[in-house]
């Protein structure tokens, strides 16, 4: 089975004796070619429970989305007791997808590690300029580098241990700093080697019966704030809060862009639904008024243009983005 080979698969190996992580540079990522029409799930499935049967031990960046949760899965089917889940926490992530991360793993008997991360340490981070999910990504590599010394895997093996994330084939069509991040700290993509789009992922999740297959994308709560504006926790907890209370209505898609106004004197709350809720919003507005003015928000309005993910990357210039260069 021809595998797609857009990258350098590197291997984070762990030494015998001196039990350091060894990472090789890479300076850039090449766009990966797009997996043929004829390549089903069910093809790339099999390509990728092949790739994950060579690894000796493995740690699987896990953040309860649909593709992450897909990895986890077979990775466990595959390597068992071999693979663990990390999960990085920081104030970016929504204290719901925790929850599901951690009832994902026990219910299995998986392991699981929550690590704290400090991509909020990180200037650049904060200052939200373009390169935040660079720094985000940077920081959970960090944290799971520092796992590897520590992870309670069988004595008996003396590989490598992988560490892996769940990108699929289309994450490579939008301004994804992040994806260098885990390049450069050796990461490896087996969705995307195994030829996985996300609408093959959602197939293969169905038929596996995880309930995450229909879930929709749900990016880091950094990103509901412009590039530029500075992100912050309060911030962060009043996006949280106010996307429950629409999902609590029966918006299940949505997104609040937080936009501080008045020289940050006030926020307004932006919400994009997919064009098909707008009249569910509108008909639902003297209920959701006071519950999102109860976050903070002094000022709400509704983007007539619906849900458009990644929006805000429209407004970046090639030169700020560095993901390709």
């Amino acid at each position: 089975m021809p595998r797609i080979r857009c990258m350098m698969r590197q291997l984070v190996t762990l030494a015998n004796t001196a039990r350091v992580v060894t990472v090789s540079p890479m300076p850039s990522i090449p766009s990966p070619p797009q997996p043929s029409c004829a390549q089903d799930y069910e093809r790339a499935e099999a390509a990728l429970r092949q790739g994950l049967a060579s690894l000796d031990q493995a740690l699987v960046a896990f953040s309860a989305g649909v593709d992450s949760t897909y990895l986890l899965a077979v990775a466990h089917d595959v390597l068992g007791p071999r693979v663990q889940a990390v999960t990085a926490d920081s104030p970016s992530l929504a204290r719901a997808s925790l929850r599901e991360a951690q009832a994902f793993c026990a219910a299995r008997g998986m392991v699981h590690r929550i690590v704290a991360t400090d991509e909020f340490e990180r200037s650049a981070y904060r200052a939200n300029e373009g390169m935040r999910c660079y720094e985000c990504k940077a920081a959970l590599f960090r944290a799971m580098h520092g796992l590897v010394d520590a992870v309670a895997f069988d004595g008996s093996l003396t590989g490598g241990v992988s560490l892996l994330l769940g990108a699929v084939v289309d994450d490579f069509a939008d301004v994804r700093p992040g994806l260098r991040a885990a390049a450069e700290a050796g990461a490896q993509w087996p969705l995307v080697d195994a030829g996985f789009t996300k609408d093959m992922v959602r197939q293969a999740s169905r038929r596996m019966g995880l309930a995450t297959w229909d879930r929709p994308a749900e990016p880091c709560l950094s990103s509901r704030f412009p590039y530029g504006e500075t992100v912050t926790v309060e911030g962060l907890r009043m996006i949280e809060a106010a996307e429950a209370t629409l999902r609590a209505a029966g918006l299940r898609e949505c997104r609040v862009r937080h936009h501080a106004v008045g020289s940050g004197r006030g926020y307004l709350c932006r919400i994009e639904v997919p064009e098909s809720d707008l009249d569910a919003v509108m008909a639902q507005r003297r209920q959701l008024l006071p519950a999102l003015r109860a976050h903070g928000y002094h000022f709400i309005s509704l983007d007539l243009a619906g849900l458009q993910s990644g929006g805000f990357n429209q407004l970046l210039q090639p030169s700020e983005v560095h993901d390709n260069d």
